[in-house]
């Protein structure tokens, strides 16, 4: 019982027929059945039909039939801006799911330091907006991200790099940052142990600063796992190098004033392989623009 009424199972197995729908609207629109039927390609018997149908599930007359021009009734003209919205609606959908420019798969490289907490983000909206697209994302060092991508294993990669290349688009700009163990001490030890992932491109970066300054130092943990270099800092055994705002859990910047030297900036830029063109791949890298290039 809702407001009184009964809704029997009836009542609410009960659909509107698309397809009725829009002979009515195109009736309502060409101001005839018979032009009607001919925009529609079909004959005028079957749109009639499709009108009869229309008003007898609805139990209501839809066109005033009394004049020699064919005019709508009172529930006729409120049934059309129904009808208008959920055509509207259905040839939307239809349109999202089945067209080919949303169909596929991109596949997109991306660091590991920076993919938190953007891409996610991203990535929930692309499969929310376009279901039938594949993204295929792919984490590690800048520096095997462009090797793959030169071998065409992706189609976009995000990069952190001190020399944009060729045909990259420069997003933003961040500063590097030591980092360390929240009121760690390890950056107040000489000499000074640093953890750093044999091919992070911010190691060749940190050595040369703390040569130049005069500091001495000693690679405390390497090897090719990023987590154990995050964890060993975490933990004040080392310290290591971030782009400031990429901070992992557990670190903290080190603010020691001049006790490290300083290490400039670093670029993030967009490469776009030219293989995947179209509405949905401008919408990522239009994401990816607005991610990162929106906190310099």
């Amino acid at each position: 019982m809702i407001g009184g009424n009964n809704i029997t199972e009836l009542d609410m197995a009960r659909n509107l027929d698309l397809t009725s729908l829009r002979s009515f609207v195109a009736i309502v629109d060409a101001g005839g059945v018979t032009r009607a039927a001919g925009l529609m390609n079909l004959t005028q018997s079957a749109v009639s039909m499709q009108i009869k149908r229309l008003e007898e599930g609805l139990g209501l007359g839809l066109f005033s039939r009394t004049a020699r021009k064919l005019a709508l009734t009172a529930e006729g003209e409120q049934l059309l801006g129904y009808a208008r919205r959920m055509l509207e609606l259905n040839d939307e959908a239809l349109a999202r799911l089945t067209a080919d420019d949303f169909t596929g798969e991109i596949r997109l490289g991306v660091p590991h330091d920076i993919v938190f907490p953007a891409i996610p983000g991203i990535l929930k909206r692309l499969a929310s907006d376009y279901p039938r697209l594949r993204v295929t994302l792919d984490s590690g060092f800048t520096r095997r991200l462009k090797e793959g991508f030169a071998r065409g294993e992706s189609d976009l990669i995000v990069t952190t790099e001190d020399q944009p290349g060729e045909g990259a688009e420069r997003l933003a700009e961040r500063e590097l940052v030591w980092i360390g163990a929240p009121e760690g001490i390890a950056w107040q030890r000489r000499p000074l142990r640093l953890a750093f992932e044999e091919a992070c491109i911010f190691r060749p970066r940190a050595i040369a600063a703390l040569d130049a300054a005069g500091i001495p130092w000693e690679m405390g943990f390497s090897g090719q796992s990023e987590h154990v270099m995050e964890t060993t800092t975490a933990a004040d055994l080392a310290v290591t190098v971030r782009m400031r705002g990429g901070v992992p859990p557990g670190c903290e910047v080190i603010e020691a004033g001049n006790a490290l030297p300083g290490l400039g900036a670093t670029s993030i830029c967009l490469y776009d392989a030219g293989i995947q063109k179209g509405a949905v791949t401008e919408r990522l890298k239009n994401e990816l623009r607005m991610a990162y290039g929106c906190c310099e």
